[in-house]
């Protein structure tokens, strides 16, 4: 068994090279024995570039699927979303007729109503949730009023200020809550 370490490219850059020197060497030789047999160098060189075509032709389907798969990465989501809403447009105009809508390859779902042991497993589970999640109603969540406890109080005072304040002569200060009566200017 014949072990080759070098690449598939490398291969094909072989090959060529042999290509090449056969035809530059070998063209007007006697047929070469090789593997138990007797090669033209006609026949060496047809062999030699099948090994390059194939290659080639590998890493230009390998291209073509490259850039395959990357048109459907972009273009698919699009075309789901317009089959799903094409979807829901079947559904919405045929949805009386159950013969149509097998005809696109759709079944109606079939509405089994719940028993009563159902609803009842249901609801106990829906109970079990809103108490284990402390979940409450709005008009609960009414009822409820925050206690505040141990919280002290600290005023603050304002330290004197260094600054000497500067009084606008264009407007008098008001307090919030109290408005300031206009008063006649006389000249």
């Amino acid at each position: 068994m014949v072990t080759n370490r070098d690449g598939k490219g490398q291969v094909v850059v072989v090959a060529k090279q042999f290509i090449a020197g056969t035809e530059k060497h070998l063209t007007s030789a006697t047929p070469v024995a090789v593997m138990g047999g007797s090669f033209t160098a006609d026949q060496i060189t047809s062999k030699l570039q099948r090994l390059v075509d194939l290659r080639t032709g590998v890493d230009a389907a390998k291209a073509t699927t490259r850039a395959r798969i990357t048109a459907e990465a972009t273009e698919m989501p699009a075309l789901r979303a317009f089959m799903s809403a094409f979807r829901s447009f079947i559904k919405g105009a045929f949805s009386n007729s159950p013969d149509v809508l097998a005809d696109f390859g759709i079944t109606p779902k079939a509405r089994v109503p719940r028993t009563v042991e159902e609803k009842a497993v249901a609801s106990a589970k829906r109970a079990a949730t809103r108490a284990a999640r402390h979940t409450m109603g709005s008009k609960q969540k009414k009822g409820i009023k925050g206690d505040v406890t141990d919280v002290v109080m600290t005023p603050v005072t304002a330290a004197p200020s260094t600054v000497p304040s500067q009084s606008s002569p264009t407007a008098p200060a008001t307090s919030v809550g109290t408005t300031a009566a206009a008063t006649p200017r006389t000249a």
